[in-house]
């Protein structure tokens, strides 16, 4: 089985700024990138999306059916969300910065919460096998994720696999 990540392409938000589960809006204009992305996918790909309007967006552009599952979602990073990095106090992130993994955000979720969530997701379409190609447009977190579970690198880890906007990175199962 092919299954092709791909992260959604550059939002509005200021750099700094944590958007997590955030229903943004990309940065315009995008469609270059879009096609770009067409370009490296199998057009006969059964496509997932997360629900955000910043992946479906890119999810509707790749086929004319997507089907969405908010396991796929980025980290809910409740009571940061849309706050600037800078303007959340040293003492309240420090405990989720030195231990993201296992601490959960205020309100929100730990990555290891994103990861048996994603992880039961990838379980989920495997076990289907509706196809030999699958993409699922999604976020940085939940890439990292997947690749973390695949690889066997620890999630501590996870931030060594760099996932730029609109990456595609094809994996074979």
């Amino acid at each position: 089985m092919e299954i092709y990540l791909v992260r959604h392409t550059e939002t509005v938000c200021e750099k700094g700024v944590c958007y997590g589960q955030s229903d943004v809006d990309l940065k315009t204009p995008f469609e270059l990138q879009f096609e770009g992305i067409k370009l490296k996918i199998p057009a006969d790909a059964i496509v997932y999306s997360s629900p955000l309007l910043r992946c479906t967006q890119l999810a509707k552009y790749l086929s004319d059916t997507v089907i969405t599952d908010s396991r796929l979602m980025e980290m809910h990073f409740g009571d940061w969300e849309l706050k600037n990095w800078n303007a959340i106090p040293k003492a309240d992130y420090s405990p989720w910065m030195n231990d993201f993994v296992n601490v959960a955000v205020p309100n929100g979720e730990s990555f290891v919460v994103l990861h048996q969530r994603v992880s039961d997701f990838l379980t989920s379409i495997v076990a289907k096998k509706e196809s030999e190609k699958i993409v699922l447009v999604t976020h940085a977190g939940v890439i990292r994720s997947i690749l973390c579970k695949l690889t066997n690198l620890p999630l501590k880890d996870a931030f060594t696999n760099k996932v730029d906007f609109g990456a595609v990175i094809k994996i074979t199962l």
